[in-house]
C-alpha cells in the first residue's frame, strides 16, 4: 500500500468515523475484546501456578497484545492486504490503544488491596479484575477519539474496509 493510497483511506476512515465518541468507543471496546481474553487468561494462568506478581503481569500483558493484535490482523488479512502491511496496519492501529489499555488495567489490579494475591475463587480477584477493565476502557476511549479524530488508530483500520 503507498502512501498516498494510506493517506487517502485514512482520510476517509477519520470521516467515516468523524472523530466522533461512539466511533472512539467501538474502537476502545474492539481493543478491549483482545486485551480481556489475554489479561483474563494472563492472570488466570498466572495466580493458578502461583506465578510472582511480576511473572503473573507480564503474563498477560504479552497475552494481552496477543488476542489484541490478532482480533485486528485477521480481519484486514481476510480484506486482502499482504502480510507484511497487514502487520503493519495492525501494529499502527492497536499499539497506542494496548498499552494504555494494559497500564491502566495492570495499576488498578496492583492498587486494589489482595487482588493479585486473592484466589480465582474469590470475589476479590473477579471484582478488582472487572473494576480494572472497566477502568481501562473509560480512560482509553478519549485516547481513541484523539487517534481517530487524527486519521490514526482504528481509522487506518476502517481505511481498508
Amino acid at each position: 500500500m503507498d502512501t498516498s493510497t494510506h493517506t487517502h483511506h485514512a482520510s476517509h476512515a477519520h470521516a467515516a468515523m468523524g472523530g466522533s465518541w461512539s466511533g472512539a468507543a467501538r474502537a476502545t471496546l474492539h481493543c478491549l475484546t483482545g486485551c480481556a481474553i489475554g489479561e483474563v487468561l494472563g492472570l488466570v494462568i498466572g495466580t493458578a501456578l502461583g506465578l510472582s506478581t511480576g511473572a503473573t503481569i507480564v503474563l498477560a500483558i504479552v497475552l494481552a497484545f496477543a488476542f489484541g493484535y490478532a482480533l485486528t490482523l485477521a480481519p484486514v488479512l481476510r480484506s486482502g492486504v499482504a502480510l507484511k502491511a497487514a502487520l503493519a496496519v495492525t501494529l499502527a492501529a492497536d499499539t497506542v490503544s494496548i498499552t494504555v489499555m494494559e497500564l491502566v488495567d495492570n495499576s488498578v489490579m496492583l492498587v486494589v488491596p489482595g487482588a493479585m494475591e486473592a484466589g480465582l475463587d474469590t470475589v476479590l480477584f473477579w471484582g478488582a479484575l472487572a473494576l480494572s477493565l472497566a477502568v481501562a476502557f473509560v480512560l482509553t476511549v478519549p485516547v481513541n477519539r484523539w487517534l481517530i479524530s487524527r486519521g490514526r488508530g482504528h481509522a487506518v483500520v476502517h481505511g481498508l474496509h
